[in-house]
């Protein structure tokens, strides 16, 4: 009956996550997971069936998007900040968690450009920790760099969150950003990149990164350093990026 509820709101993926959570809590107590049960089972491919497995991706948000975006942007501090954070995200593949965890001790300086120091990520959980290199841009309009620069002289007090909200008046606060601001913060700019605002979310500037590096050649595993991923789903990403070039439809002479 709970799965069958979840299936009027819920995609498989979020399905599989809830009972995932269930199946932990049981043992955790040290009881046995009821999700092995035959009929939960039984119920689990019937949503399958139902819904289907496809899930769908949010648009990415590539450099093409972003050189549109400086075109529209003011020069409030709201919009320095939140063309920051995009930029920032999208050079240094920030997941959103990672981006609004930000501190300003975790910055620094070298000559090539900017080292992001991330206390924790999702692969991360034991909080080993990782550093990520971001060069200056070649176009001063879209250099992560310098925009984070520019944020950052904004900030009354260098210190705590790097990423915080600006209120109606313009003052900026000091409490830290959530993950969510960041998927608003990206819908809300998403017409001044021609795209659709319910097609973007907060993973659009990580995954534009990793379909732009595969579009102009870089090899998978220079990539895959660069965002930490640590499975195959990179890979999926190569697809879209590569679809058009060396296309079979195209090479037969249509």
């Amino acid at each position: 009956m709970f799965i069958a509820h979840l299936c009027q709101t819920h995609r498989p993926s979020s399905i599989n996550r809830k009972l995932a959570a269930i199946s932990v809590a049981h043992q955790a107590a040290g009881q046995e997971s009821p999700i092995r049960s035959p009929l939960v089972r039984a119920a689990l491919m019937g949503a399958r069936r139902t819904l289907g497995t496809a899930q769908k991706r949010k648009v990415a948000i590539r450099v093409k998007h972003l050189r549109e975006l400086t075109q529209s942007c003011g020069e409030r501090a709201i919009d320095i900040r939140d063309l920051s954070l995009i930029v920032l995200c999208y050079a240094a593949a920030l997941r959103r968690s990672e981006a609004v965890a930000l501190d300003f001790d975790d910055i620094s300086f070298p000559t090539e450009g900017v080292l992001i120091r991330l206390k924790r990520s999702k692969t991360d959980q034991e909080g080993a920790g990782d550093t990520i290199a971001v060069q200056y841009g070649a176009s001063t309009s879209t250099c992560p760099v310098r925009l984070l620069k520019s944020w950052m002289a904004l900030v009354p007090d260098q210190d705590g969150p790097l990423y915080r909200a600006v209120n109606k008046g313009g003052t900026i606060q000091s409490n830290r950003l959530s993950s969510q601001a960041v998927g608003r913060i990206a819908q809300r700019l998403a017409p001044k990149m021609g795209l659709n605002p319910p097609d973007v979310g907060g993973h659009s500037m990580r995954a534009g990164l990793v379909t732009d590096g595969f579009a102009v050649g870089a090899a998978q595993a220079v990539i895959a350093r660069h965002t930490r991923h640590k499975s195959n789903v990179i890979a999926s990403y190569l697809r879209e990026a590569d679809q058009f070039r060396q296309n079979v439809s195209g090479l037969v002479g249509l």
